[in-house]
């Protein structure tokens, strides 16, 4: 057992290194567009899309087929392909409409998924000066400085961020979410990427998000988890490549929160 476990761990570090180069590269073709005017397409669900999202999907396609002809890929832009145990999923720019407006709240999100388990995440903003990442076994890092969750045990105390709560706000959530921030001892909504990073490196305790996709949250969900955080839907079910909701904490409050929601 213990050498099987050690094998994976070998075999998940092979993967990380992979998504980290992968995103690298990803970053030189966006920042070839950053700032610039570019022409905006709406995709049928009426989110925006720009020759960097695809461009930048394209170089990363290229380098894990390359290396890894026989895994799937699903990506934010062009799709799913491929199958069997392993699945790469893939938002070349969460946040496009912050890179479209000029301002860094935006990353490159590229996760491995093994016979159904998220086992890898890299979370990338180096135009906000972050890169966070995280392998099953093998802890998380933010810049590369291992990175834990906080001790944060009080809802009193501790510090919730907020975003895509849309939904929420239409739903039967919206009242419990507003009692539980009367609870908490501050409210943000840092967004995208970067609560979770906050999360994650122990700066913030809580998170909840709605209208969200999977491909947005798999390298985070890792990150977290890793980093000795909880990250689930808002029903406290497990991640996967249906989920739309999160709420991702420390770990100790978890239930307390969800209570309210």
């Amino acid at each position: 057992m213990y050498f099987l476990l050690l094998r994976m761990r070998v075999m998940f570090s092979e993967y990380l290194e992979t998504a980290r180069l992968a995103a690298d590269a990803a970053a030189k073709v966006i920042s070839g567009y950053y700032g610039r005017v570019l022409e905006i397409r709406a995709k049928p669900d009426q989110t925006p899309v720009t020759e960097a999202d695809t461009g930048a999907e394209q170089v990363i396609r290229s380098i894990i087929s390359e290396r890894y002809p026989d895994h799937g890929f699903y990506g934010e832009e062009t799709g799913r392909s491929g199958s069997g145990d392993f699945l790469w999923l893939v938002d070349p720019i969460d946040g496009t409409k912050s890179f479209i407006r000029h301002y860094p709240f935006f990353s490159t999100q590229i996760a491995l998924s093994f016979k159904n388990e998220l086992v890898v995440g890299v979370s990338n903003a180096p135009w906000f000066g972050e890169q966070a990442w995280a392998a099953r076994g093998l802890g998380a890092y933010l810049n590369g400085e291992r990175i834990t969750v906080s001790d944060c045990d009080e809802l009193s105390k501790a510090t919730l961020s907020s975003g895509n709560i849309a939904s929420l706000a239409a739903g039967e959530r919206w009242p419990g979410y507003g009692t539980l921030l009367t609870k908490v001892n501050r409210s943000r909504g840092y967004g995208d990427f970067y609560h979770y990073h906050l999360l994650a490196s122990g700066r913030i305790d809580v998170v909840v998000e709605s209208d969200v996709n999977i491909v947005d949250i798999a390298a985070l969900c890792v990150i977290v988890e890793e980093a000795g955080g909880r990250f689930t839907d808002l029903d406290l079910q497990s991640i996967g490549l249906k989920t739309t909701t999160v709420l991702a904490s420390n770990g100790t409050m978890h239930d307390t929160v969800k209570e309210y929601l």
